[in-house]
């Protein structure tokens, strides 16, 4: 076993996990952060997605132990104060989502691209959320959700 720490969605975190513990089940199951979804663990549906170190990862593909010292944030972070970020808000008022499996994901991913570039177009939105995968909606509205965002101007600050 292996003592691991790291900051998530700002505050220090520790644990005790295997040296073959997925950052995706250490989130889960010993943190309790069940937003990060587990899809096909083979890193090809992007619903594990979190933003290690401000860039976004796919956490079924990560030891715990690779992240310890890192700064974490989930889907369960991004609110602040008890307000939607603009990105959550955007899946909520453009209908982003409908199953709600690929969703935190998807989100974590927005933001990164977000984060990279703040005006992104309809194509550079299409490229930044290809590694994460939607088996309900048909895009459309994810890619309006993310625009709605960025015309906010604030996605995950």
């Amino acid at each position: 076993m292996v003592q691991i720490a790291m900051t998530i969605n700002g505050k220090m975190r520790k644990g005790l996990v295997e040296p073959r513990t997925l950052l995706v089940h250490f989130l889960r199951e010993q943190l309790n952060l069940t937003g990060t979804h587990v899809g096909c663990d083979t890193s090809q549906c992007g619903a594990c997605t979190v933003l290690v170190d401000g860039r976004s990862t796919k956490s079924c593909t990560m030891f715990a132990v690779q992240a310890d010292g890192s700064s974490i944030t989930t889907i369960e972070g991004l609110a602040k104060d008890g307000k939607l970020d603009p990105i959550q808000e955007g899946f909520w008022e453009e209908h982003g989502l409908q199953c709600g499996y690929c969703t935190p994901g998807m989100i974590m991913s927005a933001v990164n691209l977000l984060t990279d570039n703040p005006s992104p177009n309809e194509q550079q939105i299409r490229e930044g959320i290809g590694g994460n995968l939607c088996r309900c909606t048909g895009y459309q509205h994810i890619v309006n959700a993310i625009q709605y965002a960025a015309n906010k101007g604030t996605a995950g600050r």
